[in-house]
Order: structure tokens, then C-alpha cells, then sequence
């Protein structure tokens, strides 16, 4: 199976940065027991942090044969139009344009998207809408499997 296309949604700088709060709660908590405890508690909730946010940013992956956001897999076989979305248009796809039976993968801090239309009737979701930075990259890589697989 080849990758045509690949992209972790990793988070955003200003996660990092927010979840270094864990550093002053938690030398408030410890410092007045033990110093060193403190600041040991401190790297380590912070360096969890950091892990958990990294281990938890999925990947979007383009093969010649299936579509994968996260666990969730979409054989090209059964998707329709790919289309990609940026500004107020994704803000429209993310929100008062979404179909309640959509399946999503989608990061608040990622505003671009992609729309991948289901042609499977028995699927519930019509389409999916998954975050994605380089979403004309990843409409390209859509063709280009599909086309692959065609011919």
C-alpha cells in the first residue's frame, strides 16, 4: 500500500504553552511540603502534558486505496466528491452547514478542512469533514489515488 499523502494534526503552539499552568499549580501544591518534590511533580505533570498531547494528535493518510483520519478508515471505493475548505467557508462546514449525522475529525486549531462526500447509501454519515492544514493537498492526493485505482 503506498502513501500518497500524510499529515499529523499536531497541536498547537499555544497548547504547549497553556498546559505549562500544571508547572505554578502544582509547585503551589508541593512547595510547602518539600522543595524538590515540587519542582520534580512539576516537570514530570508538565512532560505528561506534553505527552499526552502529542500522543493524542491524530493522522490523516492518503493511500492508493483507502482514506484514514485517526482509526477511523474510508476505502476510496465509496468516496464521492472531496472538496477543501478554508476561512468562513470551513467556519460555515464546521458549523451552521453540518449535517448532525456527519463524522468528524476536526481540531479547533486547525481551521481548514476537507468535505469527503460517503456514496455508500447504507453508511449513516453523508460525508465526512476531517481538520487538515493543507486541505488542497490532501483534494489532490484524493484524485490522485482515485485515478490510480481506475486506471
Amino acid at each position: 500500500m503506498t502513501t500518497i499523502y500524510r499529515e499529523r494534526l499536531w497541536p498547537a503552539p499555544w497548547l504547549f504553552i497553556a498546559s505549562a499552568l500544571v508547572i505554578p499549580a502544582s509547585l503551589l501544591v508541593f512547595l510547602p511540603i518539600n522543595a524538590t518534590a515540587g519542582v520534580v511533580v512539576a516537570i514530570v505533570l508538565y512532560l505528561g502534558c506534553v505527552g499526552l498531547l502529542i500522543l493524542a494528535s491524530p493522522v490523516i493518510e492518503v493511500t492508493d486505496s483507502e482514506f484514514r483520519a485517526g482509526k477511523a478508515t474510508l476505502p476510496l471505493s465509496i468516496a464521492g466528491t472531496v472538496t477543501a475548505h478554508k476561512g468562513e467557508d470551513a467556519r460555515v462546514e464546521r458549523g451552521t452547514g453540518l449535517d448532525a449525522r456527519t463524522w468528524l475529525l476536526i481540531r479547533g486549531w486547525i481551521s481548514p478542512l476537507v468535505k469527503i462526500e460517503i456514496l455508500d447509501e447504507r453508511d449513516s454519515a453523508p460525508y465526512w469533514v476531517v481538520s487538515t492544514r493543507h486541505p488542497e493537498a490532501v483534494v489532490a492526493a484524493m484524485i490522485a489515488a482515485k485515478q490510480r485505482a481506475v486506471g
